[in-house]
């Protein structure tokens, strides 16, 4: 496994070709789970935000706010988590 690995990724710059290997997939993993934990979120947060605006018009302006904060803390948690991936991809070689 490790050296079928190696032969994969292959040792650029003389860096050993399993960490190499090892830096991709925590890169591919930090930005898969940073996308799809907030996108669930923002897709749950949008759904109930509609559904009390049906059920309460007036409290519409509130709940606006509300949710436009709520999803740009979540966005921020995708914005980290790219961060994330790009630190781990500059650390490659």
């Amino acid at each position: 496994m490790i050296k079928t690995c190696n032969q994969s990724f292959g040792a650029r710059k003389g860096g050993n070709g399993l960490t190499t290997g090892l830096i991709a997939i925590a890169a591919a993993i930090a930005i898969a789970v940073s996308t799809i934990g907030p996108a669930l979120g923002q897709g749950n947060a949008a759904a109930r935000a509609l559904e009390g605006t049906a059920r309460q018009p007036e409290a519409a302006g509130p709940i606006r706010v509300s949710m436009i904060l709520a999803l740009a803390f979540m966005e921020a948690l995708t914005i980290y988590g790219l961060l994330i991936a790009f630190m781990l991809l500059g650390r490659m070689g």
